[in-house]
């Protein structure tokens, strides 16, 4: 009797900005201090790699955190999503998770959405003031993903310079490009390099 192929438990790691988001959160965010076109800039900077994601996150938080939180919080609710991958992370919400540097206390509105585990950056407000309290590394996290939770394979998609440890860490990694073109680094750790939303969930259902 032929035995029936027992399958691979696998847990699917998301970047945020880029790749579930059709815009980057924080140039939307600046918008509304008039400072998108430098925001936008410096955002793009460091997906490219060209200046480091902790330090420049750091001075994204300090010009954004003078805003009130709850202008944060429907910006971000407006942000579109790739219907696509979002219906993909509703569908297998048990072995998704979100890896992204963005402050948790920001991007609560999309987290609700997707229904999924999350990996952030963490703030808080007091009196009204913004407190950055630890950023994120993708690479850690993707290593407790595995390590603790038990996964025999894991598979991550990002498209920027802060999501290729994570990328070359993964069993699978997959540069997508949803914004923009992922940057060469996230391209050169990974085994796929996907541009739409739809061929990358064909693909994540094959896996």
């Amino acid at each position: 009797m032929t035995s029936v192929p027992t399958k691979v438990r696998t847990a699917f790691c998301f970047d945020l900005d880029g790749t579930i988001t059709r815009a980057e959160l924080l140039p939307s965010i600046a918008s509304e201090l008039g400072i998108a076109d430098e925001m936008a800039v410096l955002t793009k900077v460091t997906m490219d790699g060209l200046v480091e994601f902790e330090p420049s996150f750091r001075l994204r938080c300090l010009l954004l955190g003078q805003m009130e939180l709850q202008v944060i919080r429907r910006v971000v609710a407006d942000v579109p999503l790739d219907e696509h991958i979002l219906r993909f992370i509703t569908d297998h919400k048990e072995d998704c998770f979100i890896l992204t540097g963005n402050l948790d206390v920001w991007i609560q509105p999309i987290l609700q959405r997707c229904g999924c585990r999350a990996f952030c950056s963490v703030g808080e407000y007091t009196d009204g003031k913004l407190k950055l309290k630890s950023i994120l590394n993708k690479a850690h996290a993707l290593r407790g993903i595995r390590e603790d939770l038990g996964y025999e394979r894991v598979v991550a998609i990002g498209d920027g310079a802060n999501d290729a440890a994570m990328l070359d860490q993964a069993d699978i990694g997959i540069a997508f490009g949803g914004v923009h073109s992922a940057v060469a680094v996230a391209i050169h750790a990974s085994r796929y390099v996907i541009h739409d939303g739809s061929t990358l969930c064909t693909l994540l259902r094959t896996l």
